[in-house]
């Protein structure tokens, strides 16, 4: 399941929402990345997120059907949000539920690594001198590669 909100996200809610009523799930695994304070030594006051509507889905879409198709997923979940956030809330939450602890940790790996290169959204960290876009940094990319890599195994 995919969602795109300006709103934050209740991780317990969504969770509950996810498994219930499935039985057959044995591990959840959620991760949740959040606004940091500082970024590469200065301090951030925002962060502003932008994306392009339907591309995103679409996007965010194929990249939880890899993860679907790769790993015996129960369950998954991929909330991304976007506007002017501050620092401490909360960005993307990812959740995913298996029979078995060991899948849902690597799917959930898998999507964020694959998100953080590949969702189409542009980050403007903003601060008292100005703002400044975010690009993916080295080891996302290569995080990325591995999978990528193993996808083609």
């Amino acid at each position: 399941m995919i969602k795109v909100q300006a709103e934050p996200f209740d991780i317990g809610k969504e969770i509950a929402g996810l498994t219930s009523g499935n039985t057959s799930i044995g591990g959840v695994v959620s991760f949740v990345g959040t606004v940091r304070e500082m970024s590469g030594g200065e301090s951030i006051n925002s962060m502003t997120l932008e994306h392009y509507p339907g591309m995103t889905e679409q996007a965010l879409a194929d990249i939880e059907a890899r993860a679907n198709n790769r790993w015996p997923l129960e369950a998954s979940l991929i909330i991304h949000r976007y506007g002017r956030l501050l620092p401490g809330e909360g960005i993307v939450l990812v959740i995913t539920a298996s029979a078995h602890r060991k899948a849902a940790f690597e799917a959930c790996e898998y999507l964020m690594d694959w998100l953080k290169t590949k969702a189409p959204f542009w980050k403007l960290e903003e601060n008292d001198a100005g703002g400044t876009w975010v690009d993916a940094r080295e080891e996302d990319t290569a995080a990325t590669l591995k999978w990528a890599a193993q996808d083609a195994d």
